[in-house]
């Protein structure tokens, strides 16, 4: 049976609790858990719902079961009430679950809401999970987001608004454009996936009257893949190309920044929205929210997210596991 790892993410947010639901929902696959087994069993019993804690090698897909890698936090979590001395637990939690993943161990890596000020505060520097798990894979990577009506990669991502433009280079958008291609190909088993690709400037330049970044940078690098067999359509107008009507030609849309493509995607289906990182040796899957601190301990957390990352990643390892035959 397939296995993905799980890491539940701050032990003072919704996490523990989203990952006792999701032990519950229906699946196709087992979940090894990376983390505290007493926040856990704690999270359960606040839900009132049984939760099976066993060996990993023994992880089945049975209501209610974890398989359970432990990492005990270095003091107890109080829902609602991040501990910075926590920090080490979650960041081993993300290591160890992604060397198991390279090792071929899992088939993917589910990760739930981590919070960065308190990883930050405990002496770790963190910028986030994407980079982090870049980083350990030594590869480059593209952050996405995906709901069941559309997927949105990002040229950038946590920049101001003023950097962007600079940020936005041929290598940048070639390498982005490359990465979502191979991923669209092998992850979601697309033969010839067809890319949207949105300008920067309004009106995508409007031809060079307001602004030329489409003219001098896009439009050639595009040029440059097409050439290679990649299907690109654009540099297209932001305010147009999510149209219901044009969406369905897309298998994707690449966004030039965060504030770009994101909130066309949030608005369409947030609670069904996950976040993958693309160009990692393995599928890797996140909600698409954060550690809701003030929902943390009351039962009321929406898993609908962390449910749908679970589902994606195990289709994408099957996708991968159906490529290589």
């Amino acid at each position: 049976m397939l296995r993905l790892a799980l890491v539940p993410g701050e032990p003072a947010g919704v996490g523990p609790e989203l990952s006792v639901r999701l032990a519950h929902a229906p699946r196709d696959h087992a979940l090894v858990a990376f983390g505290d087994p007493d926040t856990l069993h704690a999270a359960a019993a606040a839900l009132g719902f049984p939760l099976r804690l066993c060996d990993p090698d023994e992880a089945s897909d049975a209501p209610g079961e974890l398989g359970l890698v432990p990492i005990p936090n270095a003091v107890a979590a109080a829902p609602g009430t991040p501990e910075p001395a926590n920090a080490a637990a979650v960041i081993e939690a993300l290591t160890r679950g992604a060397d198991g993943c390279l090792r071929g161990v899992y088939g993917g890596l589910v990760t739930g809401p981590v919070h960065k000020a308190v990883i930050n505060d405990g002496g770790i520097a963190y910028s986030g999970t994407t980079e982090l798990l870049a980083q350990h894979a030594s590869c480059d990577v593209v952050m996405m987001l995906a709901n069941e009506i559309v997927r949105v990669a990002l040229v950038t991502t946590h920049l101001p608004l003023r950097a962007v433009p600079n940020a936005i280079t041929a290598d940048a958008l070639e390498r982005c454009l490359r990465i979502t291609d191979v991923a669209l190909r092998r992850d979601f088993g697309l033969v010839r996936p067809r890319i949207a690709v949105l300008g920067l400037n309004p009106h995508a330049g409007e031809a060079g009257h307001l602004g030329h970044e489409e003219i001098e940078t896009i439009e050639p690098a595009l040029a440059r893949l097409r050439e290679t067999g990649m299907d690109l359509i654009g540099p297209l107008p932001a305010d147009t190309a999510f149209l219901p009507a044009k969406l369905r030609g897309f298998d994707a849309v690449v966004a030039m920044y965060h504030d770009q493509g994101l909130p066309v995607l949030k608005y369409s289906g947030f609670e069904h929205a996950v976040n993958l990182t693309l160009g990692l040796p393995y599928p890797r899957v996140a909600v698409d929210h954060g550690t809701a601190l003030d929902l943390a301990g009351r039962g009321i957390a929406d898993p609908s997210s962390l449910i749908a990352a679970s589902n994606a990643c195990a289709h994408m390892a099957r996708a991968r596991q159906a490529a290589r035959g």
